[in-house]
């Protein structure tokens, strides 16, 4: 994809459902030579809430950044699928295994083809888990357009970080999560206020292996997530906290229109608990003029 940009961009859906839906991500090889202005500017042209800038000068370890339209992240999950499904492809490769430096931070890498698309796990590192505050919360569920009732009471809203701090809120039905029509404005506020990246709002099913979410960031520029990868293995990571299954599967992108679909594992190891994400990714357009 090229012109009004200015530079070659290849647009990935990642997270794919069964082939289809995704989130559009953007993916460019950078030399380092475009300033963070210039990024963002590239994203808006893209028209997608998110681009990942691979800089390939160590071939098996690139490093790779990722802005929205309003800045950089500190990592993202589907932007990682997205840009390590490009990776593949243009090595002309069935499998890599390789290592990804983003936000201070080198982590393994498995992307492998598959006939309906490739395939990209990433090693999301140590989540740390912590207990919300209860008068933030209220604030936080007004923002949402959620009431406390809404709230699952078999399970309870925690902030976990890979990184960067979300809120996860449980809801008790899928009803209550597609219905949700937050304030943008008052959460975005509400948010910085507390330090949160956004808030992961989730419905488990009843063996708790599988759950339906939606992802606000209006803090970052981003309303409603179609994807958000890094959330899942936060999920993930909470469950195992919680004495629950330690594997799962997200669907996403319901309100979108993208049906969207992440996968995560995760386990307490000596340092805390560790969560590995993966998901499908279709590349939608190619700078080599491919597309898969």
């Amino acid at each position: 994809m090229t012109g009004s940009i200015g530079h070659d961009v290849t647009i990935v859906d990642a997270c794919t459902r069964r082939g289809r839906g995704g989130s559009p991500t953007a993916v460019l090889i950078d030399d380092g030579a475009l300033s963070d202005r210039a990024r963002c500017e590239i994203v808006r042209r893209a028209g997608t809430s998110h681009a990942a800038f691979v800089d390939t000068e160590a071939e098996t370890t690139p490093t790779v950044r990722f802005f929205t339209a309003g800045g950089e992240l500190t990592n993202c999950g589907h932007g990682t699928i997205a840009a390590q499904a490009v990776l593949l492809h243009r090595h002309r490769a069935v499998e890599r295994h390789v290592r990804q430096r983003t936000g201070g931070r080198t982590f393994d890498i498995t992307a492998i083809h598959r006939d309906n698309g490739i395939e990209v796990w990433f090693d999301q590192g140590e989540v740390q888990l912590r207990d919300c505050s209860a008068a933030g919360l209220g604030r936080i569920l007004a923002a949402l357009g959620i009431r406390s009732n809404d709230v699952s009471t078999d399970d309870f809203p925690c902030v976990a970080s890979p990184g960067t701090p979300r809120l996860l809120v449980p809801v008790t039905t899928l009803p209550t999560l597609l219905s949700m029509r937050p304030d943008p404005g008052r959460l975005a506020a509400d948010c910085r206020r507390l330090g949160y990246l956004g808030c992961f709002v989730y419905t488990l099913s009843p063996a708790g292996d599988a759950a339906a979410a939606r992802m606000f960031a209006p803090a970052i520029g981003v309303g409603e997530d179609v994807v958000n990868a890094n959330s899942t293995g936060c999920l993930a990571a909470h469950l195992v906290a919680t004495n629950r299954p330690s594997s799962i599967e997200v669907v996403q992108g319901h309100n979108a229109g993208r049906p969207s679909s992440v996968f995560a594992t995760a386990a307490a190891t000596t340092d805390g608990i560790s969560a590995r994400v993966g998901g499908m990714a279709t590349i939608r357009s190619s700078t080599d003029g491919a597309a898969h």
